[in-house]
This record gives structure tokens, C-alpha cells and sequence, in this order.
């Protein structure tokens, strides 16, 4: 792995980003691994959906955005369309199992 300062061309500094790029992806499917093993802990939509939760969440990722120097309106427009997908895919794992 090099740093973005030690790529000396185009071509490494693609292949860095790439290879970030696959990190998350791997990182974003332990994510959903993880939010369909919690839908046998809802009892209602109501708790698959939990939308204080979402709430709470999406204002941790603004802080931490600002901690990194990214935009914070851009990290939360990105989780809320991320987690979105995931509850949805959540809850038709959810009705699937009968966990009611």
C-alpha cells in the first residue's frame, strides 16, 4: 500500500483507490451480514425499521464526516440511501423468517 503522496503516476494511485474501494465493499457486505442477524431480535416493523435509531445514527456519521474532513451533507445523503436499502432488505428477511 502506498500513501496518495508516494504514488507516482495515474496508474498506482487508480490501483490504490481501487483497492479501498474493494475494502468497503467486503466492509459494506459484514454490514448487512450483520443488520439481517439483527432482525431476529425485532418484534415489530416498528423496531426493524427504528427510526429514532436512524436518526441518532445518521448524526454520529455527520460527526465523524467532520472529523475526517469530508462533507458532512454528502456522508449522511450516502448512509440514508445505504441504510435505507438495508432496513428494506432487513424487513423482507424479517417477514421471511416469521420472526414476529
Amino acid at each position: 500500500m502506498k500513501t496518495p503522496n508516494q504514488c507516482e503516476s495515474m496508474v498506482e494511485i487508480r490501483a490504490e483507490i481501487d483497492r479501498l474501494d474493494r475494502q468497503v465493499v467486503a466492509l459494506l457486505g459484514q454490514r448487512f451480514a450483520y443488520v439481517k442477524a439483527a432482525s431476529k431480535f425485532k418484534t415489530s416493523e416498528t423496531t426493524v425499521r427504528a427510526p429514532e435509531r436512524f436518526q441518532a445514527m445518521l448524526q454520529q456519521r455527520r460527526d465523524w464526516a467532520k472529523e475526517e474532513g469530508l462533507n458532512p451533507d454528502v456522508i449522511e445523503k450516502m448512509y440514508q440511501d445505504l441504510v435505507n436499502h438495508f432496513i428494506d432488505e432487513e424487513m423482507k428477511h424479517w417477514k421471511q423468517t416469521g420472526t414476529k
